[in-house]
């Protein structure tokens, strides 16, 4: 009982500190708007200002400085671009060499993009380029490694997942801190050392409270991790992790897990021909198979478009609030502290899709199993009210953010948060149920990295504003929302999915009566 106890003590605290690091750091680049706001204070890109001339520059008295604002949102542009695009290659990095690797280089990035703001000025504002770039890769690869966390927890693994995704847009409410405290007096170097500084703890995180390779799912009996794990119980490797030459039940010498190799199979429920897939284990499917599968292209396009969508309004905050308060600076100063005062709220209402995914394993019966179904297809069932309540989350904000009333921002914030904790977190938990645990890393970089190239559109859609529009954005919010409908197809193609491989079970099932399989497996494994 001591043991489970002390178990259950550093799951808890795995859980939690790995809450507080994707609150604090993981998705700071997403609070860009209030960074701007001290970037514009310490003159960075000024000279691309000029003068008004003939009552031009926004009907005001003051430069024309639109230059400097297209330099800034296209630095938005490019680490948004890269927190995307470069998932793709550190998910198989986590993948293929495991968590503690994973991380020591999520740290090492990370710490080189806070150093590099840390010591940039006016004079050398180009090198906010690859300081934001570096934060945004450091940033996404540790909550990649984090994400596994809810592995930990059986029937809520779902909602631990949308909740650190929901800690993640909450990190954006960081440079917000970062404004605040610099109305105060502080430095922007001061605050940056001290974000470097704290690379420590993620160190700390990653020797005691992660694993070497990855956490299972299911979790096995006696199952440890962290430095203190010795020969009972490790940090097991999946399937693929596997070494050539152990799959027959040899067992590696270095492998400080007696049968890791072995049980490996067994939690990720491949390598054995026995293997019943009437309860709910995934047949086996290649990387190539998932990619190339409809459930995955319209979910990348569920994906891409709403993300656009919120890529776009992050990046354009700054001159839309100027648009729209007449240049007040401090109209703006105050919607852009309410803007992201409501990121905070991010981890809160991410968990309520995770308790939409969740919902049926709160009605399980004694063996274990789900009502009306096996685990993984009542989860894949839940994943249609997400995807589907997710879009109009977007539609709704899409509308609000389309009116060019002042006030009405202070709802579009509100829905803008609530829409994209519900998109990332059902974008990791989608992946997780459809799809194979083996290839989680590598379909959710994937995933990330081509809806990046869609990303991109927001650059020449903020030129489009600022240049033929004259600052009006309201076509291009119009044929958002138009884009943002095609959404509507994916939860459509998972409830057909779902329908199909339920018809299949049900095959299975009056096909091959159950103690016959139970016997082939037992035959298969000896």
């Amino acid at each position: 009982m001591e043991e489970q106890g002390a178990g259950l003590a550093k799951r808890l605290g795995t859980l939690l500190s790995g809450l507080l690091e994707c609150m604090c750091f993981a998705g700071i680049i997403f609070g860009w708007a209030s960074l701007v706001y001290v970037l514009k204070d310490m003159d960075y890109f000024e000279e691309l200002c000029v003068p008004a001339a003939n009552g031009t520059g926004n009907g005001t008295q003051g430069p024309d400085c639109r230059a400097q604002d297209e330099q800034l949102s296209l630095i938005f542009t490019v680490g948004s671009f890269m927190n995307n695009f470069m998932t793709f290659p550190t998910g198989y990095i986590f993948d293929r060499f495991g968590t503690m690797p994973a991380r020591l280089l999520a740290i090492s990035l990370y710490t080189g993009g806070t150093l590099l703001i840390a010591f940039s000025t006016a004079a050398t504002a180009l090198i906010l380029f690859p300081a934001m770039c570096l934060l945004s890769i450091g940033g996404i690869l540790l909550i990649l490694t984090n994400m596994q966390v809810g592995n930990l927890f059986g029937k809520h693994r779902s909602t631990i997942i949308t909740l650190y995704n929901g800690a993640f847009d909450s990190s954006s409410a960081v440079f917000l801190v970062v404004k605040l405290m610099y109305e105060q007096g502080l430095t922007l170097r001061a605050m940056f050392l001290f974000l470097s500084a704290c690379s420590a703890w993620h160190l700390t995180r990653t020797f005691f409270l992660m694993p070497r390779w990855h956490i299972p799912y299911p979790l096995p009996p006696g199952y440890t991790y962290g430095l203190r794990c010795h020969r009972q119980g490790c940090s097991y490797r999946t399937h693929e992790e596997q070494r050539p030459g152990l799959g027959d039940g040899a067992h590696d010498p270095s492998d400080p897990c007696p049968g890791g190799a072995d049980a490996g199979k067994a939690i990720m429920g491949k390598g054995e021909s026995g293997a019943r897939p009437g309860h709910g284990e995934l047949p086996a499917m290649s990387f190539r198979a998932c990619v190339f599968s409809k459930l995955f292209f319209w979910h990348l396009m569920w994906l891409s478009v709403m993300q656009l969508r919120h890529y776009l309004f992050i990046g354009t905050l700054n001159p839309m609030l100027e648009h729209l308060a007449t240049r007040d600076t401090t109209l703006v100063s105050t919607y852009t502290n309410a803007f992201a005062f409501t990121q905070l709220c991010g981890v809160l209402c991410a968990p309520w899709n995770g308790l939409i995914l969740d919902r049926h394993k709160r009605g399980k019966s004694k063996d274990g199993s789900a009502k009306g179904g096996s685990d993984s297809l009542a989860d894949l069932h839940s994943c249609v009210l997400s995807l589907a309540v997710t879009v109009l989350q977007c539609v709704a904000f899409s509308v609000c953010a389309s009116v060019p009333v002042l006030p009405v921002q202070y709802v579009t914030f509100i829905l803008q948060v609530l829409s994209r904790s519900f998109l990332y977190g059902g974008n990791a938990a989608f992946l997780a149920i459809a799809f194979p645990l083996d290839h989680f890393g590598k379909l959710y970089g994937l995933v990330m990295g081509m809806s990046a190239v869609v990303s991109l559109l927001q650059y020449p859609c903020f030129a489009l504003i600022k240049g033929p529009l004259s600052d009006d954005p309201f076509y291009v919010n119009i044929g958002l929302i138009i884009v943002i409908l095609l959404a509507f197809i994916s939860p459509l193609v998972v409830l057909r999915e779902y329908q199909r491989r339920e018809r299949e079970q049900k095959k299975q099932h009056i096909d091959s009566p159950p103690l016959t399989l139970a016997k082939a497996g037992v035959e298969s494994s000896i």
